[in-house]
């Protein structure tokens, strides 16, 4: 075994070779290793390894014998497959040269072939053509026949019929089948529309049509005469008969438009039998306001407009009750009331398209027409449930010079009401001063009538059609804003002498006023819509960063953000102005309290009632006299921020000016803390529940100055260690918790320990 062991360390492995005396080596080493007892293994090893030796050279034999064989398949598979394979390519030669040879003979074949193929198909199109000819005289005759045995309904179906196959036959190239087919119907359209026409309008009469008083005042209408079953019979026959040429008359009858420049929508054309209701309707408005007519006056809309929301008030109750259920039961998902309504508006927007551009630069017949148009508007909707899809008078008003005269007009007025508003005498005076529950934002009358402005403003372009309208008209009122807000500052500048006096404060009354209502509407659900159609813009145009963007869209930000913005700053200012005021004279009355000789003070035991002392007496009458005057001229959340201001100046004041800048004995600092627990800060307290919170500072320097002899000893001790070992260990936090524990949390430890040090009474402790 050593020396298998020394030859082990002398056999190295060869990297490029196969290296059989290493792996043996290796082999010897891992089953023997260095044990003499494993010696006995040899003879079990040399057995196994024989067995291995004779199981691979078994496999080797049974290899060498079996590859040859399986070459041998292989190879002769090949040769079939090559010899199947110049087989296939002789035979495809073959088809080939057959095929080519066949193609050559049959070419004369299909060249006649082709033509003959041409000659057929041109006669299939010229029979196809005759069929359609044939189909449309068929039909033509039909009709005849049905008018000629008086069967109006069928005549009705069918030209309705013709009509559809008119509509089918447009994507034709055959220019004079289309001439021919609608020539035809247009011929039988006009027979049975004048027929029918005719009897329907002799129903019409019958029933008193059209109503020009209000229902009440009706003849016939809805009234029920002994005749009335058959004439309502002959008005439903009549109605559907109509409804089935509508096909036909929207073909041949070109709608009227306005002009490109008014931005309608689109919609379809009015239903044959309400055209001809409309048709007296129509006659008797064109003679009243077009021409020289007496009623036709550009100063008076009103005439108009009132005279068609009157004609859609009468008729309302007879479309709904006796024309609805016949459009109902013919299939029909057009509302009578509206389609009337429709057909009488399209009468309004023809007159004002013809009559804005003879007022469009006086101002004062133009703001007329709006108002009006407006009132009209408002009814239309709210009383007769006009639709918003459907044509308005809107639409003419946004047409593009209109909307800009109207946007002019618009701000010239509302300037003129902002001059007329400052300048009354009644500018600055609440106009609910005398009722409390009412008046608790104090709102002078030029704030709240400016704020209504905006209002009415608000409600007059609602209504607009379009996104981009509405926001111009926003950009409008936004300018209104900041042109009050600047004449607010203007006004408030002549009063900053007089911080306190009522004009200053109705001003930052009105200021705090327009900015919470401003901050209302911005939750309002018409400007968020705004605000998304703002964001869509800027978006587009890339004017603004994509922080703005981020913000507008996660509604961080309103629309009047920037205005808003601008007057709390404004409010703020005239704030700040008003407690340096007041904190000026409030410093004047305390200068003899600072003079109050702390040190000599006698002390609480030594009188028989603690006192006020009498030079803090100004100081706090200058507080409650301030106090008074402003918690009754100032809005309420406008004077809480004025009073918490002003007691944490005046809380630092006397912490800083009075307190550390003189000592105290016993009886100065009970009289100090006397002072103001029981007359400072009560004055506050009608404002809170608990006022000496918001005088920190001298509430804390009170318990320090007032600690009895043994925990001021204590602390000033604890205080010392604290810093003497602050820069070996952090021991703040335990002096921290000695001042807490005190109820001393705002002032450092510092601040506590010079506190200490303005106590004048120590006992001699022999340190």
């Amino acid at each position: 075994m050593a020396s298998i062991a020394v030859r082990k360390k002398e056999v190295t492995r060869d990297l490029d070779h196969c290296d059989i005396p290493y792996y043996v080596s290796e082999f010897v080493e891992r089953e023997l290793g260095n044990d003499y007892d494993s010696l006995g293994k040899l003879d079990s090893l040399i057995a196994k390894l024989s067995e291995n030796k004779k199981h691979l050279e078994e496999q080797v034999l049974t290899v060498s014998s079996e590859v040859p064989k399986k070459i041998q398949n292989a190879l002769k598979n090949a040769e079939d497959s090559k010899k199947s394979l110049s087989q296939l390519l002789e035979e495809e030669t073959v088809l080939s040269e057959s095929i080519d040879r066949h193609l050559l003979q049959a070419q004369p074949w299909m060249e006649d072939l082709d033509v003959l193929i041409g000659q057929v198909e041109e006669i299939e199109r010229h029979l196809a053509y005759l069929r359609w000819i044939s189909r449309i005289e068929e039909l033509s005759d039909s009709i005849q026949q049905y008018l000629m045995t008086n069967n109006v309904p069928e005549a009705a179906s069918t030209l309705a019929f013709m009509a559809e196959l008119d509509i089918k036959l447009q994507e034709s190239s055959c220019s004079h089948l289309l001439a021919f087919v609608r020539s035809t119907v247009k011929f039988w359209h006009k027979i049975l529309k004048d027929k029918l026409t005719g009897d329907f309008e002799e129903v019409l009469t019958q029933l008193r049509w059209p109503f020009v008083g209000p229902p009440q005042s009706q003849a016939f209408g809805l009234a029920a005469p002994a005749n009335a079953p058959e004439v309502y019979s002959n008005l439903e026959m009549l109605f559907c008969q109509l409804l089935k040429l509508q096909t036909s008359d929207e073909l041949l009858t070109k709608p009227k438009q306005l002009p490109e420049k008014y931005p309608l929508p689109p919609s379809p054309p009015i239903v044959l039998p309400i055209q001809i209701m409309l048709n007296p309707l129509q006659k008797r408005f064109k003679y009243h306001f077009t021409g020289n007519k007496q009623t036709n006056v550009l100063n008076k809309p009103e005439w108009y407009l009132t005279q068609v929301l009157m004609w859609i008030g009468n008729h309302s109750k007879f479309l709904d009750d006796k024309i609805q259920p016949i459009l109902d039961k013919a299939g029909s998902s057009v509302n009578a009331g509206l389609e009337f309504s429709r057909a009488l508006v399209m009468l309004i927007l023809e007159k004002l398209a013809a009559d804005i551009p003879f007022l469009l630069y006086d101002d004062t017949l133009f703001c007329h027409l709006v108002d009006e148009v407006l009132l009209f508007e408002r009814e239309l909707y709210s009383v007769h449930g006009y639709l918003s899809s459907f044509p308005s008078c809107m639409h003419i008003l946004s047409e593009e010079s209109c909307f800009q005269r109207w946007l002019t007009v618009e701000k010239k007025f509302a300037l003129q009401k902002m001059d007329s508003m400052l300048s009354s005498e009644a500018a600055w005076i609440s106009q609910y001063k005398d009722i409390t529950d009412v008046d608790e934002m104090k709102v002078p009358d030029c704030a709240e009538t400016f704020m209504t402005l905006l209002l009415v403003i608000t409600d007059r372009y609602k209504n607009l059609p379009t996104a981009s309208r509405k926001l111009q008209f926003l950009a409008l009122q936004k300018e209104l804003v900041d042109d009050f807000r600047i004449r607010l500052t203007q006004v408030m500048k002549e009063e900053t002498r007089a911080s306190l006096g009522f004009r200053y404060c109705a001003i930052l009354n009105a200021v705090n006023y327009i900015a919470t209502v401003l901050a209302d509407w911005a939750d309002n659900v018409f400007f968020l819509q705004l605000q998304q159609a703002e964001l869509e813009v800027r978006a587009d145009s890339d004017t603004v960063s994509q922080l703005q963007l981020g913000q507008l869209a996660s509604m961080e930000s309103s629309v009047f953000d920037d205005m808003i913005n601008l007057l709390e700053r404004l409010k703020h200012d005239m704030l700040t102005r008003q407690v340096d005021h007041v904190f000026r004279e409030v410093k004047d009355a305390a200068k003899l309290y600072k003079k109050e000789r702390w040190l000599s003070l006698p002390s609480q035991a030594e009188q028989a009632v603690m006192s006020l002392s009498s030079t803090a007496c100004p100081m706090l009458q200058t507080l409650r006299d301030r106090l008074l005057q402003l918690e009754q001229q100032l809005c309420h959340s406008l004077f809480k921020i004025f009073w918490q201001m002003l007691a944490e100046k005046v809380d630092l004041y006397i912490y800083q000016e009075i307190i550390m800048a003189n000592h105290f004995n016993e009886g100065g600092a009970a009289q100090l803390q006397f002072d103001m627990s029981r007359n400072l800060f009560p004055l506050f307290s009608h404002y809170c529940k608990r006022p000496e919170n918001y005088f920190k500072h001298i509430k804390e320097a009170c318990i320090i100055l007032n600690l009895n002899i043994g925990s001021a000893l204590l602390l000033k001790d604890v205080l010392q260690s604290a810093s003497e070992n602050e820069s070996l260990k952090p021991s703040q936090p335990s002096a921290t918790a000695a001042l807490n524990e005190l109820g001393v949390y705002k002032l450092a430890q510092r601040d506590v320990e010079i506190l200490l040090n303005l106590r004048a009474s120590w006992p001699n402790t022999g340190k």
